[in-house]
Parts: structure tokens; sequence; C-alpha cells
């Protein structure tokens, strides 16, 4: 994947300008940035920003993040303070300019701004640090990278209401030919109490 420094910064001020401060530290931003570009390459295959995202203790997180905040700051784009959260260090961002809308088409900005609902105004980050906990960071190492194609497994796999019918269909059958037989586990009881004598 290659990495699109004008999209990352166009979620990231979008992000900053749509969720309260307060609502918004690190481990959320990084959740937002993860699940936009994962969703993404589910849906269409191929992510927005096209960041590397590694497993991390509190989940996923992105190397490009800190190093286009810096570049933010440095550019007067972005103001980040770092405030006392309930006895913990906590970072809140301020934008400094207006979101930039040329490099998001419609469906991308549609999707960000879903994610940063679900993230933002549903969850803690706590909560959303668990969530995050899926099966494509089950299956990364610590600090190993997680791949876009394991996007899918994001989404459970229900069976299908004919698979059930199936399984139903095949309970019956085993059942029914169980009954007309002792089953191996009597006759192996019965042969195991004979040896005894």
């Amino acid at each position: 994947m290659q990495f699109d420094r004008g999209k990352m910064r166009e979620v990231l001020l979008r992000t900053f300008s749509t969720c309260e401060p307060a609502d918004l530290g690190a481990v959320k931003l990084n959740k937002i940035l993860y699940f936009t570009d994962m969703l993404s390459y589910a849906f269409y295959r191929v992510p927005v920003t096209g960041a590397i995202y590694r497993k991390r203790p509190n989940g996923p997180t992105t190397d490009q993040l800190l190093f286009t905040l810096r570049e933010m700051q440095n550019s007067g784009e972005l103001e980040v303070q770092a405030v006392n959260y309930f006895g913990y260090i906590k970072k809140e961002y301020r934008p400094l300019i207006e979101t930039d809308t040329q490099y998001l088409n419609s469906d991308e900005l549609s999707l960000l701004d879903e994610v940063i609902d679900f993230v933002c105004k549903r969850h803690t980050a706590k909560s959303i640090s668990d969530f995050s906990h899926n099966l494509p960071w089950e299956l990364a190492e610590m600090g190993g990278e997680i791949p876009y194609h394991t996007a899918m497994m994001l989404f459970p796999m229900e069976p299908s209401p004919e698979a059930f019918e199936l399984a139903e269909t095949g309970k019956a059958e085993i059942e029914a030919q169980r009954s007309q037989k002792d089953t191996m586990g009597v006759r192996r009881l019965r042969d195991f109490r004979k040896s005894l004598h």
C-alpha cells in the first residue's frame, strides 16, 4: 500500500473538527484511522490513507501518525495540548485551519464520519481499545504489522438459514442410525466389564 499524506492530513483535520477535544485522545485517534482504513479496504479493496498499522497493547496504531501530527503542528495547522485527565496525561487536538476536502471522495467522507461517530461518541478510550483487539490484531505478533487483507476478519461470519437446515437434517439422520443399533460406547463398556471377570 502507498501511504497518502494528503489523505491522512484531511482525515485528521475532519476528525479534530468533528470530535470534541475532550472526547478524543491518542488511543481513539489511532482507532479512527485503523477502522477507516480497514473498512475502506474491506468495502472497496483500497484503504483511505494507506498507513501501516501495528499490533500494540492498546490495539492497532499507525507508524505515520506522530510524524504527520508533528508536521501539522510545525506548519500551524494544529495545536496539541497535554491535559490532566483523571490523573493521566491525555493529548487534546485543536485544528487551527478549516478542513480541506480535496483529497477524500464522498464514499471516504461518509465512511470516516460513521467511524468518527462510532469511536468518539459511542466508546471510551478503554472500550474502543478492547473492541480493536479483534481477529486481525490477535493474529499479528506484538509490534508486527497488521496486513490489510485481514480486514475481512473484522466481520463475523454467520451461517445461512440453508446451512442450519442441512445441519438439522444431518443430525436427524445420525440419530436415526444410532437408534437402530447399540452405540459403540455401550458395546465397549459391556466388553470392558466382561474382561474384568
